[in-house]
């Protein structure tokens, strides 16, 4: 799970639009762009590269 506090802080690299955080996948989406960031171990994976399009 995320802490809230970086959640604030946190945008889409891509994009720099806000993300919203899925508990039951790990994942940050941003839906401006459409694009879908993994979270393991608590850690966001940020790399445009692996972000996965929905």
């Amino acid at each position: 799970m995320l802490d809230k506090e970086l959640l604030d802080i946190l945008a889409c690299p891509k994009c720099k639009g806000e993300l919203e955080y899925n508990v039951d996948n790990e994942t940050l989406t941003c839906q401006e762009c459409r694009l879908k960031y993994r979270v393991e171990d608590g850690i966001p994976n940020m790399l445009i590269d692996e972000a996965e399009a929905f």
